[in-house]
């Protein structure tokens, strides 16, 4: 096993451990540890929430999510020689749930959850159909999941970190500030809001000096969107066996990363999506010197996929169009598309037993695929999900014969408030 350079104790808080980590991007957030070119280590990680959420059948815990104190990331590292300019390789060479702790009170610990964020707070992909808050709790039997809040259904996980990127320069972080402001000052009571800005209420942010906290503080960016240094890209692909290539903004990279999932859907279309969990990651690092203008990778990773199990043969696929629900027409909307196509496979999935809600967090759990299908056909974008059939317990393939009907169970948890 590779020396554990960021242990986590399973019985602390996150902001009581050996190493402190933190939950903003801003450059000037030390390193909390330093690597080589060529070393090979592991990283523990915390649950985004940092044990927020519970294994239990009420929703109340997602309802009162607390995104100011997200997502809690171990690092940064910094790896010596680094300089702005290069492509920062990572390996990830392997990740999974908490080792050698099956049981317990944080999701890693044999157990991870799926939720859909209330409306009034941030919401999910199809937050004006499904405006409440709901949770599922999923259990881990070596790497496969199932629910007894989605019964019926069971999938071997794709694991991998939702959040993985490199710091910041000064420039960069005033330009994200900057273009998501004026994205806000645009429609500034929207619910859900058009971005989040820097918020000091529950800012974690490492080894920054307690006289430059509330500057850092102030100016430090929300860790949410992914940007140009990577950060929560949510790419269900980036298994093990994947190599990514990070540019690099600042001396050292200072390269952070959490929001491990057990599985997930393309698009994590619920927003607490994925089947969220702490555990570990075993990371091999090197440097391509000036990689960023050898390869005109000036922003934005690029990476090659692990071509980690499961592998799906068969599937049920669904399309969507840019018209809304009410018959507008949009033009190329690819956005609305995919909304459109999650849709139909939700009110398909429904006509076998599961709730509406049920067929949701599947869609945000699993790991069914997502396509832009077509782009160019004005007016209609064409957006396409594939769900993998061999994840059902039942045939849902259309035929002549009766609809097949399962048993749906407690059925999701769904919160008293939005």
């Amino acid at each position: 096993m590779p020396t554990n350079v960021f242990p986590l104790d399973s019985a602390k808080p996150f902001t009581e451990q050996e190493h402190l980590g933190h939950n903003r991007w801003h450059p000037d957030i030390p390193p909390a540890v330093s690597v080589r070119p060529g070393d090979t280590f592991r990283v523990d990680c915390r649950e985004w929430f940092d044990g927020a959420i519970h294994n239990d059948d009420s929703a109340e815990d997602i309802a009162a999510a607390p995104l100011n104190t997200v997502h809690a990331l171990s690092g940064p590292f910094r790896i010596e020689g680094a300089k702005p300019g290069d492509l920062l390789i990572v390996d990830i060479v392997d990740v999974g749930p908490i080792p050698q702790e099956d049981s317990g009170p944080l999701a890693g610990q044999g157990w991870g959850y799926t939720g859909i964020f209330a409306k009034r707070n941030g919401g999910s992909f199809l937050t004006d159909q499904f405006p409440d808050a709901y949770k599922a709790i999923w259990d881990f039997r070596g790497d496969r999941a199932t629910s007894r809040h989605v019964p019926g259904v069971e999938f071997t996980g794709i694991i991998h970190p939702g959040l993985m990127g490199t710091a910041p320069s000064p420039e960069l972080l005033a330009r994200w500030n900057q273009r998501e402001g004026a994205l806000i000052a645009t429609d500034p009571e929207r619910v859900p809001p058009l971005a989040l800005p820097p918020e000091p209420d529950g800012a974690i942010l490492g080894g920054v000096p307690e006289a430059d906290r509330d500057r850092v503080a102030g100016e430090a960016a929300r860790t949410a969107p992914p940007r140009e240094n990577g950060g929560n890209q949510d790419i269900k692909n980036l298994t093990k066996g994947t190599r990514v290539f990070y540019p690099v903004f600042v001396d050292g990279a200072n390269l952070s990363l959490g929001d491990l999932h057990f599985s997930q859907g393309d698009g994590e279309i619920t927003f607490c999506g994925g089947i969220e969990m702490g555990g570990f990651i075993d990371l091999h690092v090197d440097v391509i010197e000036g990689g960023m203008e050898k390869y005109g990778v000036t922003e934005n990773a690029i990476f090659m996929p692990g071509n980690t199990a499961p592998q799906h043969s068969r599937w049920l696929s669904f399309s969507g169009t840019s018209v809304t629900l009410d018959g507008e027409q949009r033009y190329l909307d690819s956005h609305l598309a995919y909304q459109r196509a999650c849709l139909h496979a939700i009110d398909y999935l429904s006509t076998f037993g599961w709730s509406k809600e049920q067929a949701y967090l599947l869609l945000g759990a699993a790991p069914i695929e997502g396509r832009l299908s077509g782009v160019v056909d004005i007016p209609n974008a064409c957006a396409t999900v594939y769900l993998p059939l061999d994840i059902f317990d039942i045939d849902i393939r259309p035929g002549s014969g009766e609809v097949p009907r399962i048993d749906p169970g407690i059925g999701a948890p769904r919160a008293s408030v939005g």
